[in-house]
């Protein structure tokens, strides 16, 4: 599969056309981050790695602030910092920020604001609900069962028999589509290659949080000892715990495979001084940093797609698994790609919804 390559600005320029706002020659860049932490080898530190590749290519000074706690008052906090320190190009990866967003888009009408997986609202579900993608705020989601699709069939297909498992973080539906993508693209490898892959309703969890790296290796821990081959995170800092656990069996000689999520966490997997081998199997990617990288780009060429909501998927590159992928074989790598080619021609569709699946 070719390598994940989100062409965002073109893509902006025909949904979105040309920013309300002259681009200034140079801005800085800040990043308030959600309940990770910068180095969660997840979703934070994928669109701090956007941030800080567009500060050295152009120059800008950069910036990331972590909140002290999770609440809207907490994010609202903190962006107001940024924006005092001078930062009013911010970007916010999560869902969390809705609501702070919301009320930030207003109360800074000169910034600029990211939303990644989320949309600004008020948080309510009935006849109060506000919804708002302001003129200054461009709101960014992924096909996430797309991407849990292709993982799936490719960790299948790799593997051939036995168990999977799933440690997802919070319940929430970014999470949930990876989950499902996942579990769909197994059934796919089971129905199509002849693989036999199970998955039980007991090895599929929500530990509840994305910073419990602790939870995390227990619950992989647990999985392992009932002999689940491999194990799909999606579960930020959680994720972290089961890719140490991992990594630790396979250092005492024992099978442990970790499906990683958001980026290509494979050099997270390293298990031997060398860092020739890998516990990571594959990954369910996102272009978090490409997404990033390419929304400050925009700012700086005048083409920001304030106001809009952007959606991005198999068909446009947006998901999928890495380029490269040392621990799958040359014919998985190849069946693999027929699909993804299935995929985008809408040969295959992946729900978005549970349906019959496990949970």
């Amino acid at each position: 599969m070719k390598k994940i390559a989100l062409a965002l600005v073109s893509l902006a320029v025909l949904v979105g056309g040309q920013s309300l706002f002259a681009a200034p020659k140079t801005f800085p860049i800040g990043m308030v981050t959600d309940a990770g932490t910068i180095d969660d080898k997840s979703f934070n530190q994928g669109t701090w790695e956007g941030v800080l590749k567009a500060g050295k290519d152009f120059g800008y000074k950069t910036k990331y602030l972590k909140p002290s706690g999770t609440t809207e008052a907490d994010y609202v906090k903190e962006i107001g910092n940024l924006y005092d320190a001078g930062f009013k190009f911010i970007v916010t990866p999560g869902f969390k920020f809705e609501s702070a967003i919301l009320i930030a888009q207003d109360k800074y009408p000169d910034a600029k604001f990211v939303l990644i997986d989320g949309s600004p609202n008020n948080g309510k579900y009935d006849a109060t609900r506000v919804e708002k993608v302001g003129a200054n705020t461009v709101s960014i989601f992924y096909a996430e069962h797309e991407s849990g699709f292709v993982a799936g069939v490719a960790a299948a297909l790799q593997l051939k028999d036995g168990e999977f498992g799933f440690i997802g973080g919070m319940e929430i539906p970014a999470v949930q589509r990876y989950n499902w993508g996942f579990q769909q693209g197994v059934a796919y490898a089971n129905k199509n290659f002849g693989t036999k892959i199970a998955m039980k309703a007991e090895n599929v969890i929500y530990q509840g949080t994305f910073s419990e790296v602790a939870a995390g290796q227990q619950l992989a821990a647990s999985m392992f000892d009932k002999g689940v081959k491999a194990v799909f995170t999606a579960a930020g800092g959680v994720g972290v715990g089961a890719i140490n656990e991992a990594k630790t069996r396979a250092v005492a000689g024992k099978t442990a495979w970790i499906v990683g999520v958001d980026v290509d966490q494979y050099a997270d997997g390293y298990y031997d001084t060398a860092k020739t081998k890998s516990i990571i199997l594959t990954s369910a990617m996102k272009g978090v940093s490409v997404a990033t990288y390419d929304m400050i780009k925009a700012e700086r060429e005048g083409k920001f797609p304030g106001g809009q909501t952007l959606t991005f998927n198999a068909k446009n590159d947006g998901v999928g698994i890495p380029a490269t992928n040392p621990n799958l074989s040359a014919d998985v790598v190849k069946k693999v790609n027929k699909v993804v080619a299935d995929l985008k021609a809408g040969k295959i569709v992946v729900a978005d919804k549970k349906g019959d699946l496990i949970k």
